[in-house]
């Protein structure tokens, strides 16, 4: 599910606490000293645990695997760096702002970082906005995105992908609604917010083409520059939903207590499971690595603590796959 992640103020970050609450995280490891930190530094969970939100992290971290690291393209090896790009704005728990407003921490900075250390290099995080993803990976700029990319099969023609969360998007509506979603003929004659550009939208405007083709009404899709605005149509009743990454949504139920989730979708359609897969240029010479490197953190557990700690558990996949079936080119 590629989705653009608009950007929000720090403070949305500080709504983390429900998310984190919810998710009965984390280690010490994951969630860094934040004995010290200023008022606004940290969440509290109902169990008393603390999560720092500031740019300093401490995030888990592995050792790195000689045979693996063996695998990474000489140039790359000999820069040192694993250059990683993401997109810019806040998308708890995926990639947001952290108190700085200007470091995005989130449960893809994690994986990435894992993956870095398995490699034996230093993470350098870039931060984009999300057309400048493709840009940047085509000509070579960056290494790998780490940005919530659904692996599909025309994307494939260009990038190679090394999977590792499974790709879900929900429908997000104000709370106490009956309305439940489980397929187009749901969404016919409704006004539904979704981001241009992405996979979401895509399904949408699919969906929509298959109504009107049933003898049902178009759905009235309608797009917003930021997500605070899409939040706001919603709150005032403009819209009737917004469709996007369920990790967002969930995210947003729970810490601002005034929607629900009325459906959850596969982000590759109704026959096949979307994949988020780590995403770099096709025949770079880097997707091996990559893959192995994110299989050898599923293996150690470590994998599992990052989604853990942003409560991204249910989004596990046991093994990382390469390019393995995605969401089809009539959907893409």
């Amino acid at each position: 599910m590629s989705t653009r992640f608009p950007r929000r103020a720090a403070g949305t970050a500080l709504g983390l606490a429900a998310t984190l609450v919810l998710a009965a995280c984390s280690s010490s490891a994951s969630t860094g000293d934040t004995t010290t930190g200023k008022a606004g530094d940290t969440v509290t969970t109902t169990d008393g645990i603390k999560i720092n939100l500031t740019a300093d992290q401490n995030r888990t971290t592995t050792a790195k695997v000689d045979s693996i690291a063996a695998l990474v393209p000489a140039a790359i090896r000999k820069r040192g760096t694993l250059e990683v790009v993401e997109s810019t704005g806040s998308a708890p728990p995926l990639g947001f702002y952290a108190t700085d407003n200007t470091t995005i921490i989130g449960v893809e900075p994690d994986i990435a970082s894992l993956v870095a250390d398995v490699l034996g290099l230093k993470v350098h995080y870039n931060a984009v906005e999300w057309a400048q993803i493709f840009v940047g990976l085509d000509s070579g700029k960056y290494d790998v995105g780490f940005s919530n990319i659904t692996d599909t099969e025309e994307r494939k023609e260009k990038y190679d992908f090394a999977t590792y969360r499974l790709d879900n998007l929900a429908f997000e509506a104000k709370k106490g609604t009956s309305w439940k979603v489980t397929g187009p003929k749901d969404v016919a004659g409704r006004t539904i917010a979704v981001d241009s550009g992405t996979n979401q939208e895509k399904l949408l405007v699919e969906w929509s083409k298959e109504d009107v083709k049933n003898g049902l009404k178009a759905v009235d899709i309608k797009y917003y520059h930021t997500t605070s605005d899409t939040y706001l149509a919603l709150s005032s009743g403009r819209i009737d939903a917004w469709l996007g990454p369920n990790p967002s949504a969930a995210y947003h139920v729970a810490t601002a207590g005034q929607s629900q989730i009325i459906g959850t979708y596969s982000g590759a359609g109704a026959t096949l499971q979307g994949k988020i897969a780590a995403t770099t240029k096709k025949d770079n010479g880097l997707v091996k690595a990559l893959n192995e490197a994110l299989n050898a953190v599923i293996k150690n557990g470590t994998y599992g603590q990052a989604l853990k700690r942003w409560g991204l558990s249910n989004e596990a996949v046991t093994t990382s796959e390469i390019n393995p079936p995605g969401l089809p080119k009539t959907n893409s």
